[in-house]
């Protein structure tokens, strides 16, 4: 009869459960961390200071005035105008460059001011509907979107006028479809687009 120790079934799983107990117990090795596919590993912070660009320096002109100032590289040209700058007709409502509430004028050229960051006007020149009087006075679009009843609730109202000053200095408004046309990216939610064609065309007519 062999001498070695017999493994009952009651020997076998009793041994299993210890092993079990004990690797339970066990802390478990923590994985290295790995950047997400495809990017790169984030640069660690040095004495607990996350790295990233600051604020720098913009200069532009806006509305005729020369402005210098300090904008972080993520800040949009409408959050510079109406947060730093103090030039709130120009609306933020969508937030997304659809609507154009937040249009405004860089060179000359309608630009969702939402949808551009405020570095790229860097020597620019930015009107926004604030530049349009002089003096105290309306322009005389300003005047005819009044005298035509061409708003209603305002917010679409200083976007329009922009998208609507920069036809008038291209060719001077011709006819209603070219009207249209300049509108098409600014939205109205009144429904007023008969009336600011007819008043952007008498504008036009008076010679603005």
């Amino acid at each position: 009869m062999s001498d070695s120790p017999r493994i009952t079934r009651r020997s076998l799983f009793r041994g299993i459960g210890s092993v079990t107990v004990v690797a339970g117990c066990a802390t478990p090795a923590k994985p290295e961390p790995q950047p997400a596919p495809g990017l790169a590993a984030a640069t660690p912070p040095i004495d607990g200071v996350a790295l990233g660009p600051g604020p720098a320096a913009l200069r532009f002109t806006l509305n005729g005035a020369t402005q210098t100032v300090e904008v972080a590289p993520s800040t949009t040209l409408l959050d510079l105008l109406r947060h730093q700058l103090n030039a709130t007709g120009s609306k933020l409502v969508c937030d997304r460059g659809a609507c154009g509430a937040c249009t405004v004028l860089v060179g000359g050229v309608p630009r969702p001011s939402c949808m551009t960051l405020a570095h790229d006007v860097a020597d620019a020149e930015v009107t926004t509907v604030e530049g349009l009087a002089s003096a105290g006075k309306l322009s005389v679009l300003q005047q005819a979107f009044i005298d035509h009843d061409a708003l209603q609730c305002g917010y679409c109202t200083s976007g329009m006028l922009m998208s609507c000053q920069a036809l008038l200095a291209r060719n001077g408004a011709t006819d209603a479809a070219a009207v249209e046309t300049a509108i098409s990216g600014n939205l109205c939610r009144c429904g007023t687009y008969p009336n600011i064609v007819a008043a952007v065309l008498s504008a036009a007519k008076a010679g603005a």
